[in-house]
C-alpha cells in the first residue's frame, strides 16, 4: 500500500506541474497578443504651420518692356505655361533675317558648280598634256583653279553652317522674351503690369501647394525619437477640419537652446488643393519602437 501511495503522490505532483506550465503558456500568449494589438503610441499635440512646398519669385533673364501678363493674383498655372511676354519685335526680325541667311543656298550651289567645272577642265588638260598639245603651265593653271574652287566650296559650306548657328542664337534670344512657369501652382502676387519695364526685379510670385510643407518645433523630449519616414496626423485650424496624413522628411539635428526645441519638417499631399497654405495647425506624431515604421 505504501508503494501505491507514493506512485499516486508522484502523479499528483506531475499533474500540478503540467497545470502550472499550461497556465504560464496561456499567459505568455496573452501578453504577446496584447503587445501586437496595443494601439500605437502618439506624442502630444503640438502647434505647427502649413506652408507651400516652394515659393518662387519670377524674374526676366533680359531687360525689356512687358507686353502681356496673362495671369493675375490667385490664378492657377501649370508647369510650362506662358506667364509673361516681353516686347520682341526686334528679336523676331533678327530671327527672320538669320533664318533667311541659313536657308540661302545660291553661293553654296555656285561654288559646287565651279568645283565640277574645274575638275572637268583639269581632266581635259591632263589628256592634252599626254599628247604634248599643251604646256605644263596650262596643267598647273587647271590644277590651281580646281583647288581654289574646292576651297571656295568649303568656305561656302562653313558660312552656311555659321548662318544656321546664328539663326539658332537669334531664336534663343527670342525665347528669352517669353517667361514660362517653372512649377504647377498658384500666383501669389503680380508685381508688374504690361507697359512697365522689367529689369532685375521680380515680375510675380508663385507658390507650389501640392504637396505642402508642415513646419513643427518639437520639444527636446522627442529628440532621437522622431525620424524621417515616420507618420503623423495634421489637423488644420478651423471648425470641422479633417485630419490629414503627413510624413517626416527632415529632422533638424541643431537644437535651439533658447526655446529648447528642434525643427521638424513634414510633407503632406494636397492633390485637390483643398488645404490652404499658411494655416496654423496641430500635429500628432506616431511613436513606435520600430526603427522605420
Amino acid at each position: 500500500m505504501d508503494r501505491v501511495s507514493e506512485i499516486e503522490d508522484v502523479r499528483s505532483v506531475q499533474q500540478c506541474r503540467l497545470r502550472r506550465l499550461g497556465a504560464m503558456s496561456r499567459l505568455t500568449v496573452a501578453v504577446i497578443l496584447c503587445a501586437l494589438t496595443a494601439p500605437p503610441l502618439w506624442a502630444a499635440e503640438m502647434a505647427c504651420v502649413i506652408k507651400p512646398f516652394a515659393e518662387i519669385s519670377i524674374g526676366t533673364p533680359v531687360e525689356g518692356l512687358i507686353q502681356t501678363v496673362p495671369v493675375d493674383r490667385g490664378d492657377w498655372v501649370t508647369k510650362g505655361q506662358v506667364i509673361v511676354t516681353l516686347e520682341s519685335s526686334l528679336e523676331e526680325a533678327t530671327g527672320m533675317l538669320a533664318k533667311a541667311k541659313a536657308e540661302a543656298e545660291a553661293v553654296l550651289k555656285g561654288s559646287q558648280v565651279k568645283v565640277g567645272f574645274s575638275s572637268r577642265k583639269l581632266e581635259r588638260a591632263m589628256d592634252l598634256f599626254k599628247t604634248n598639245a599643251i604646256a605644263r603651265h596650262d596643267v598647273d593653271e587647271a590644277q590651281t583653279e580646281k583647288a581654289l574652287a574646292e576651297m571656295s566650296y568649303q568656305e561656302a559650306s562653313e558660312n552656311k553652317r555659321l548662318a544656321e548657328l546664328e539663326w539658332h542664337r537669334a531664336m534663343a534670344a527670342l525665347s528669352l522674351r517669353t517667361i514660362r512657369s517653372p512649377i504647377t501652382g498658384v500666383v501669389v502676387d503680380r508685381l508688374l503690369s504690361p507697359g512697365e519695364l522689367a529689369r532685375q526685379t521680380p515680375v510675380m510670385k508663385l507658390a507650389q501647394v501640392d504637396p505642402l510643407r508642415v513646419e513643427v518645433y518639437a520639444p527636446l523630449s522627442l529628440l532621437g525619437k522622431l525620424k524621417t519616414g515616420m507618420r503623423a496626423d495634421v489637423r488644420p485650424e478651423g471648425k470641422g477640419q479633417s485630419v490629414y496624413h503627413a510624413k517626416i522628411m527632415v529632422v533638424n539635428k541643431v537644437v535651439d537652446s533658447a526655446s529648447g526645441t528642434f525643427g521638424v519638417r513634414l510633407e503632406m499631399p494636397n492633390p485637390n488643393n483643398t488645404i490652404a497654405a499658411g494655416l496654423a495647425c496641430t500635429v500628432e506624431f506616431r511613436l513606435s519602437s520600430v526603427e522605420n515604421p
